[in-house]
């Protein structure tokens, strides 16, 4: 076995959102968001039939919540406030969802942990998604006219403050894949909206830095991205066109938010290479000074899988969208197969070398890293405990090549698992879980620590990594 160690001051943390968790979808003024539209018009498309009311029931227990992260050697949670909990229809803030987070964050705060704030996690509220969603671009006003709100009613609470969650994830499901609702197919939209959110988060910073100067935030307060970067990888001896379908699937999922985050700017080779293709952005005058504004103080780093690609065998697809890279199956693949995900843990090494040599004065955490399974009933004991070696294996790898990353040069501050208490997780809802706390359905939402909770303590607690010499 081999030691390898984190450094000090590395923090440990649980990453959740407030869809995903809070329930409680029609107390305290709040308003319908796009998955309560969804639950309510199709519930049939929610595995078992679980839609958005409930969450993990974290509102009536977040108290139990936070004892048990702490009694994991947490220090450290994400979560976010539902833009449809504290503005209403007019913009202006609900008093009872600005009271509802005041309370959250003074409890977890009472609790010992604290708190990072992300401001959204696909969570549209749905009165502004029939106006045009994030095509339009007063919608894209509204969520700066939120960002500020929300910097001015917290700003003395909350250190550590992020614009958007993963802003690659609704352009392709909603809008390329056309798997969320509302199904759309469309690449150019999908572009378009893409687009917009990179004006949404610079228009957040530019509150952010306003509200700071103001002096209405923390003096060491931080504000950053949080995205689900995937290192692209193709074949060993790739053709120029493999090489060029790296550099589009890098460009556009991963090189689009580094440029915006470090230079306040896209990288031009893509821009170029999608207008070439028929895919102009809706640019208007003053955007570039609007992008200018998006440079961050840290960056989020989601990571689940890599992304391995090859030279596309058709140029768009049956849907008329333009294709710039098919799917590439590495032979060598350890998958998933709840997920149909490949666990690789060396891509989280490979990108964090990647930020240390492109973006070397940018600091960065793993925001989120975990691993689902379905079907985890299967895996109790006599006792009726959760045995999650393999959760525990993943882990161990991940924060391993961590800890060498961070030998390497790599400013990486901290890791934040997803999700340490199960929660609903979108149209999947509780198919795949990837708690080390089991969330159970047949019992009213109770807790129950897995085998790897006891495992996350002692890591979190000593910051050491027992692994294997070779992974």
């Amino acid at each position: 076995m081999q030691e390898l160690k984190l450094p000090k001051d590395f923090f440990f943390g649980a990453a959740m959102s407030g869809p995903q968790t809070e329930g409680a979808w029609r107390s305290g003024g709040k308003l319908e968001n796009l998955w309560d539209t969804w639950s309510n018009e199709a519930i049939d498309d929610f595995h078992d039939c679980v839609g958005s009311y409930a969450g993990n029931d974290f509102t009536k227990r977040h108290d139990e919540d936070f004892k048990l992260l702490r009694s994991m050697g947490l220090d450290t949670m994400r979560t976010s406030i539902q833009w449809s909990r504290f503005l209403d229809e007019n913009g202006d803030v609900n008093p009872e969802g600005e009271a509802y987070y005041h309370k959250l964050f003074s409890d977890a705060h009472d609790a010992g942990l604290e708190v990072f704030v992300n401001l959204y996690h696909f969570d549209m509220p749905t009165y502004l998604f029939r106006r045009g969603g994030w095509e339009n671009r007063e919608v894209v006003e509204a969520y700066a006219n939120y960002a500020a709100k929300a910097f001015r009613a917290f700003g003395k609470e909350i250190r550590c403050w992020f614009t958007f969650n993963e802003p690659i994830v609704e352009p392709e499901q909603r809008y390329t894949a056309g798997i969320w609702y509302p199904f759309i197919k469309n690449y150019n939209r999908a572009r378009a909206v893409q687009y917009n959110i990179s004006i949404a988060h610079s228009l957040a910073v530019r509150e952010y830095r306003v509200a700071k100067a103001a002096g209405l935030m923390m003096d060491d307060s931080r504000i950053g991205l949080i995205n689900c970067f995937t290192p692209p990888y193709t074949k060993e001896d790739p053709s120029p066109a493999d090489l060029e379908a790296v550099r589009m699937t890098d460009g556009v999922s991963n090189r689009w938010w580094l440029d915006i985050v470090t230079k306040g700017e896209l990288p031009s080779d893509v821009v170029e290479t999608l207008a070439e293709r028929g895919c102009e952005l809706p640019v208007r005058p003053g955007d570039d000074a609007i992008l200018r504004e998006g440079v961050v103080d840290w960056l989020g780093f989601n990571y689940y899988h890599p992304e391995r690609v090859q030279a596309p065998a058709h140029d768009v697809d049956e849907a008329g969208c333009p294709v710039f890279a098919d799917p590439y199956v590495w032979p060598d693949a350890v998958m998933n197969e709840s997920r149909g995900w490949e666990i690789y843990p060396k891509g989280i090494y490979d990108f964090g070398m990647k930020l240390a040599a492109d973006y070397p004065d940018l600091d960065w955490f793993v925001s989120e890293n975990g691993i689902g399974i379905e079907g985890e009933r299967a895996f109790k004991n006599s006792d009726g405990q959760i045995q999650d070696d393999y959760r525990i294996d993943f882990v161990r790898q991940h924060l391993a090549w961590v800890a060498r990353a961070i030998q390497e040069g790599a400013r990486c501050r901290g890791y934040h698992y997803w999700a340490v208490i199960d929660n609903w997780s979108w149209n999947n809802a509780f198919k795949n879980r990837y708690g080390f706390v089991e969330v159970d359905m047949q019992d009213g939402y109770a807790r129950r620590p897995k085998k790897s909770a006891s495992w996350l303590k002692q890591v979190a607690s000593s910051h050491v990594i027992m692994t294997e010499e070779e992974n």
